[in-house]
């Protein structure tokens, strides 16, 4: 997330959403786990842009693609991209988006997003990035397994993308050279910051502007095993609460596409090297990725209901 701001496991058979069942809670919520520790390490360096700390995440989130079995839309799940920073220094960043084919061939496509760098190395201090965003990479990887697993009706696009802590530039790539027409992207999922809440709360944002996705959302909370509350998409409470442009949803907000946005409020670690994967409460982020698998299925069930603005 750019900035701003434990309960034991439910029964797995809790979640039915829209007549989708929720995966049993081990599966998703160990691997996601295990893919938020590997690349919130050490050995990732803080996941900079144009770093090799950046290049050894990439390498492992390509591996859980083949893992998942996921395709590429074109010749290479990598998109390459560039920047300059305030200093003038060229970084050469990298998206990695892969496709899983809709039963429905030629209609909508739903974008699933979260983006995998992090702060870096900052005066000998490694920004290991645990929540920010290991967690919502993690989310992703689960989603995607979850819709390999049940096909779904239209297409599923997984962008994983990079350089959000600078200005969402890896989402505004994509935007600016989408790998499908933006006018059939018909709603993005945006996860940025999954894993840390001590109120078993999970917001998600994008009902008020797009009022379409509420009655979809309402059914999710409901039988999610986490607290999913609504709002943070005005500025009701404030401008610093408004998450509207707070993270990658923003760049397709921009572009006039959907979104929604799932994410935790602050933490006293955000942005700061105690973001570890040590100080994640494991039970609530379990949870969490069974919320945002359910919310995912439903919300691209009922894609043909979503309207723009």
């Amino acid at each position: 997330m750019t900035s701003n701001f434990v309960l034991r496991l439910a029964p797995i058979a809790v979640l039915f959403v829209l007549g989708v069942a929720a995966p049993a809670l081990a599966g998703p919520g160990d691997k996601a786990l295990d893919d938020v520790r590997i690349l919130s390490s050490d050995a990732m360096q803080g996941r900079a842009p144009g770093t090799p700390g950046s290049a050894a995440a990439r390498a492992h989130i390509l591996e859980r693609f083949g893992q998942i079995g996921l395709a590429p839309i074109g010749a290479s799940f990598e998109q390459p991209f560039s920047y300059a920073k305030r200093d003038g220094t060229k970084v050469n960043a990298v998206n990695l988006v892969a496709r899983i084919p809709g039963t429905d061939k030629g209609g909508k496509a739903m974008v699933v997003s979260a983006h995998y760098d992090h702060l870096g190395v900052r005066d000998g201090e490694i920004f290991n990035g645990a929540d920010d965003n290991a967690s919502g990479v993690a989310g992703l990887l689960a989603v995607a397994e979850a819709f390999k697993a049940n096909p779904p009706q239209h297409d599923v696009i997984l962008a994983v993308v990079d350089a959000e802590e600078g200005g969402l530039r890896g989402a505004r790539a994509f935007v600016a050279n989408p790998p499908v027409p933006l006018s059939t992207i018909a709603l993005n999922v945006n996860f940025d910051m999954l894993s840390k809440n001590t109120r078993n709360e999970l917001y998600v944002s994008g009902a008020t502007p797009f009022p379409s996705v509420k009655p979809i959302l309402d059914r999710v909370a409901a039988t999610a095993p986490v607290t999913l509350r609504q709002g943070h998409d005005t500025d009701a409470d404030g401008k610093h609460n408004n998450w509207t442009d707070q993270s990658d949803h923003y760049a397709f907000g921009e572009k006039g596409v959907p979104w929604v946005y799932f994410g935790v409020e602050d933490h006293p670690e955000y942005h700061k090297s105690t973001d570890d994967f040590e100080t994640i409460p494991q039970d609530f982020f379990k949870r969490s990725i069974v919320t945002v698998i359910a919310a995912s299925q439903a919300l691209e069930k009922g894609l043909d209901q979503v309207a723009h603005r």
